[in-house]
């Protein structure tokens, strides 16, 4: 287990962190082949990416209401110059400037229009016939507010003012839809009859996906968006998806409809809007649609401007590449002879019918070629690491910008793809149970000689522009002895050379993240998001008290028996917590007949607790919680769920 301290180390560290590495001659080398083999002048992309530009946010700047930046693009005027510098790969450098292209733009001339640079994700706004519709309204309150505002003081000071006639939430991912409470307010939605429209399964998926997860999803979602390190060629570039996060209040409101599995056509303030079901692709609770009066089609964020993830550095569920490519092809067949726009909820449109057919014919192809390969070396005896190493990438890559790897990469979706189907474990048995990392790495030392012969060997590596062998020989040293300067240099050094080159912005950012948590020098996380009232409000109450069991101290807790019966009166829900054996089972609905203390708290009041806004003892101090039975039994087994901390180390022990 990763021992909970801060990344310095008290009295190991006592030397100024030292600075980043340049680019070294090897990584020269191989930002110079990539550039020779790929088309970066093909001006197609820039040109989509500025088609239609109407009007921008001065320097890109948005602060919430208490004056806090929660986006801030004048930090990356380093992404005005064409030619790359040698510490980015050339071709994640064309995919960083092309996403730092910010403002409101005009896709279909008087019918719709999109806010991009923003936030990672893209809003679009449609012209119905009596309003307007909105799809996707980002990440963050204040982000939308700010990017309607743009809409609203552009297009509405020409056309005259509009109401909202419907928000349409693409998919159960927050960065598309937890900035709608910036653009509307719940009793706006009721007074008047403002639809929110998404798939089947959203509110369970939207709300839920990162509560059981979330501490250990957000610490690396740090490492993986890039959020403590500085902006800057030798920092935080791009995510290859969208420039960044935006930080700010991310909020939440109930669908008043859905569409199903089945999907089908609907009414919108007059335009007919012709769904496709997209759930189990890139998010579990997805769809996209074509709306035949602009003969435009939104692919969501199943077919973007880059190869996407299988499975997410910052960790998920595995995704379905093999359906992710028969429902590209299903909407090639049903719309790619007549769509002459697509767009979706990251990047730029593409305009034109064949070549709308071109980008999902090879989008198509590419998540294919992911998905067989894997299954054609495994079924070869390839390992998880091995076919991922034998494979080029598909021939569609090498001609296709879209298809790259900025985001997610041929490398790491083919081992999603060997995890969907035969886990993590490749089969060899000195593989099924090898010793953890922090008993290992010592051993490794002792064999190789001690911690100055690895040291050498990794330096030597290094030296070599062999920076995987390195990293993998350094690691071992810095897990054997994580207040090893020299060791944790050195290691810093591989991680720069490897994010410099690495065309995935994801992979970038965490390469060079994990460089700045070895030197100690990460910045102070640039996110202040923050989950809203109506965001926690929403999370379903069997899930927080399911998150609360992975909370329990099943070591401490393991001679504890009983049964912990809570009533909620303002939700009317009940749920039994069983506990023995060193198991916590919360049974939703259920209500014991004997139990051991019965806790009777509105769920309002459980809210507060996961806002942060209460504390339980102060709580039951005041009456708030009222408790009957035996209370000494309940303090032992509330005092059994200790808050995981959500700064554990990465990269050192």
């Amino acid at each position: 287990m990763r021992r909970l301290t801060t990344l310095l180390i008290a009295g190991c560290l006592p030397l100024p962190a030292p600075a980043q590495d340049a680019a070294s001659e090897a990584t020269r080398t191989a930002q110079a082949e990539l550039a020779g083999r790929l088309p970066l002048d093909d001006p197609r992309d820039e040109a989509n990416a500025t088609r239609g530009k109407l009007a921008e946010i001065p320097g890109g700047v948005i602060t919430g209401k208490d004056g806090a930046v929660i986006w801030d693009r004048r930090p990356y005027a380093f992404l005005e110059a064409r030619e790359a510098p040698d510490t980015v790969n050339p071709s994640l450098w064309r995919q960083a400037r092309l996403n730092a292209v910010h403002g409101l733009f005009e896709v279909v001339p008087g019918k719709i229009w999109q806010l991009r640079g923003y936030d990672i994700s893209v809003m679009t706004v449609i012209h119905g016939r009596t309003g307007w519709i909105v799809v996707d309204p980002l990440l963050s309150e204040e982000a939308a507010a700010a990017s309607w505002k743009l809409f609203a003081d552009t297009i509405e000071a020409k056309e005259g003012r509009r109401p909202i006639k419907a928000i349409i939430f693409s998919h159960s991912h927050s960065d598309h839809f937890g900035g709608v409470g910036g653009i509307v307010t719940p009793e706006q939605v009721a007074r008047q009859n403002i639809r929110i429209i998404a798939p089947h399964g959203f509110s369970e998926e939207a709300t839920s996906e990162n509560v059981l997860a979330g501490a250990a999803m957000g610490r690396r979602a740090l490492y993986m968006f890039g959020a403590i390190l500085p902006p800057g060629p030798r920092g935080q570039v791009d995510t290859g998806l969208g420039p960044k996060l935006s930080s700010g209040t991310i909020g939440y409101m109930e669908p008043t409809e859905t569409v199903g599995a089945e999907g089908g056509t609907l009414t919108i303030d007059g335009l007919a809007f012709d769904f496709l079901d997209a759930g189990g692709t890139e998010a579990p609770s997805e769809f996209v649609f074509y709306i035949p009066a602009y003969k435009t089609l939104h692919t969501t964020e199943v077919v973007t401007h880059n190869l996407h993830n299988i499975l997410t550095l910052r960790g998920a569920q595995v995704r379905d590449a093999l359906r992710w490519s028969k429902l590209i092809d299903a909407m090639l067949l049903k719309w790619g002879g007549v769509a002459e726009v697509t767009l979706a909820s990251h990047h730029w449109p593409t305009w034109g019918a064949d070549e709308v057919r071109a980008l999902l014919a090879n989008q198509r192809d590419a998540y294919r070629y992911v998905h067989d390969r894997t299954l054609f070396l495994a079924n070869r005896g390839a390992t998880l690491h091995e076919l991922a190493d034998a494979t080029v990438e598909a021939p569609v890559q090498a001609s296709d910008f879209s298809t790259r790897g900025y985001y997610g990469t041929l490398n790491h979706d083919m081992k999603a793809v060997y995890q969907r189907y035969f886990g993590w474990w490749d089969g060899n048995p000195a593989n099924f149970n090898p010793l953890p990392p922090e008993q290992s790495a010592p051993k490794y030392v002792a064999l190789a000689g001690g911690a100055d012969k690895l040291l050498a060997a990794g330096r030597a590596a290094i030296a070599s522009g062999d920076y995987r062998w390195a990293a993998e020989l350094l690691n071992k040293l810095v897990f054997a002895e994580p207040g090893n300067r020299a060791a944790r240099d050195a290691l810093a050094s591989a991680y720069d050379q490897l994010g410099y080159q690495a065309e995935s912005g994801a992979w970038r950012n965490y390469y060079l993240a994990a460089a700045a948590s070895l030197r100690g020098n990460a910045v102070e996380a640039a996110t202040r998001n923050g989950q809203s009232r109506s965001f926690v409000s929403a999370i379903p109450t069997a899930v927080f008290f399911d998150a609360l069991a992975t909370r329990f101290d099943a070591a401490k807790g393991a001679a504890l028996n009983g049964t912990f019966q809570f009533i909620l009166p303002d939700s009317r829900e009940s749920v039994a917590v069983v506990v023995g054996g060193g198991v916590e089972f919360p049974r939703h609905g259920v209500t014991d007949p004997a139990p051991t203390a019965t806790i009777t708290i509105n769920r309002k009041t459980l809210d507060d607790v996961m806002l942060g806004q209460a504390q339980f003892p102060a709580l039951m101090q005041s009456g708030a919680i009222r408790i009957e039975g035996d209370r000494m039994a309940f303090l032992s087994w509330f005092a059994l769920h200790p808050p995981a901390d959500p700064r554990f180390n990465i990269v050192v022990p």
